[in-house]
């Protein structure tokens, strides 16, 4: 039986090691935080898991909230004119995405690993860790994606275009947001030059609930978290932020309340993909997982759905290996395994952040009256390899949009 030992207890981590216990390998996980500090704490993230990434989680016999979880059914898009939006359409999702709080999801999951057998240790670990796991596991795989062992991983200079954060960024889980009339929906709303707010259901411990995620452009008008200090500060500056860009979605918002002192969050980070292997002072090879190695800024909710994709991606290589070694030379081509389907999630998350191209202006345009597009755009976020062909090219864009106004016609 081959040892591995995942370092990170988080949506790739734990469900690398789930699925590795599933198939017979002896897996330990080591976590920072005991499952009680990870239920009782603050929010982590804004996690939307789209269809693909909740099939990867269902093959395993994870997708515990199904029955209770409210479905996502499509995506709303929105962007501030003058005089209220200048665009305004929503589309449904082929398949209904989900939101699981993290604080409800990774205990769970970590009482699932030691249920299968696995092992989970308590341990906030270091270089000198690392060292030791090392030499006594056959694989040792870096889920951890904040923290100081994230940093033995190199960045990937050609695939990482930002020195900074390209977003300031907070959190708030309400409950008591009115719901969007015809069908629920992520409804992302885009102010030019000033930043993004998206809004979607999920389930939290005090139940179903919505998520706000704010991304400030820095040093603009939503760039305005830094001298928040309470949980109901935060709140306040929610509703200021809405009032002020966004009263349409403000008028959803005359009776939300914080669904706990822990539903905020607020920071930022930069954008970046790292090179895959690690290695440590002894010579001894280990891999970097998901965020660890490809971080993007939450604006098309790709965080979670990648290390769903990631996980899956390398629990099909490690299946492969047999009993053959986990070398470095292995390990990179694992991560270029994932990274042919990540690279396309990357390279559109990275187009978002920056000012729209007149090409993509016409496609949002074009949704606006277009069932087709509208359609193929929403759906884009569960596989946003379709984006390369059209959304990312403005040739294809060209032809894209020509022939769906003659099917249209």
């Amino acid at each position: 039986m081959r040892r591995i030992l995942v370092v990170g207890a988080g949506q790739a981590g734990l469900h690398l090691a789930l699925g590795l216990l599933r198939n017979g390998y002896d897996v330990t996980v080591v976590s920072n935080r005991t499952p009680e500090e990870i239920r009782d704490g603050r929010v982590t993230s804004s996690q939307a898991m789209f269809g693909t990434a909740l099939g990867h989680e269902r093959a395993l016999g994870l997708d515990l909230w199904s029955g209770e979880c409210p479905p996502i059914e499509g995506i709303q898009f929105a962007m501030a004119g003058p005089d209220g939006p200048a665009l305004h359409w929503a589309a449904r999702l082929d398949t209904p995405a989900r939101s699981v709080d993290q604080r409800l999801k990774m205990p769970a999951w970590m009482a699932e690993v030691e249920r299968l057998g696995g092992k989970i240790v308590i341990q906030d670990a270091g270089v000198d860790d690392l060292e030791d796991y090392a030499a006594q596991y056959d694989l040792v795989l870096v889920a951890a994606g904040k923290g100081p062992i994230s940093s033995l991983f190199e960045r990937d200079a050609p695939r990482s275009p930002y020195r900074a954060p390209q977003r300031a960024l907070a959190l708030t889980y309400v409950n008591g947001l009115a719901p969007r009339p015809e069908y629920s929906a992520v409804c992302f709303n885009v102010v030019p030059g000033v930043g993004e707010y998206f809004v979607f259901p999920a389930l939290t411990a005090t139940g179903p609930c919505e998520i706000m995620v704010f991304e400030g452009v820095p040093g603009g008008p939503m760039d305005c978290w830094a001298d928040v200090s309470t949980p109901a500060e935060h709140l306040a500056r929610s509703r200021w932020v809405l009032e002020t860009f966004l009263p349409w979605e403000a008028e959803r918002c005359a009776d939300v309340e914080l669904t706990d002192e822990g539903g905020v969050l607020s920071g930022r980070f930069t954008p970046v993909v790292r090179r895959p292997v690690a290695t440590l002072p002894s010579g001894a090879a280990v891999l970097g997982v998901a965020d660890v190695v490809v971080l993007n800024d939450p604006i098309t909710g790709q965080g979670a759905n990648n290390a769903a994709k990631c996980a899956a991606s390398y629990l099909e290589s490690i299946l492969e290996r047999g009993g053959r070694p986990f070398d470095a030379a292995w390990m990179a081509q694992v991560f270029e395994r994932y990274w042919q389907d990540a690279k396309h999630a990357t390279t559109w998350t990275n187009a978002l952040l920056a000012p729209p191209p007149p090409h993509v202006v016409d496609i949002l345009g074009a949704a606006d009256r277009l069932p087709e597009v509208a359609s193929r755009f929403v759906n884009g976020f569960d596989d946003p390899s379709d984006f390369a062909g059209w959304f990312l090219d403005p040739a294809g864009t060209a032809e894209y949009l020509a022939r769906a106004e003659r099917d249209a016609a």
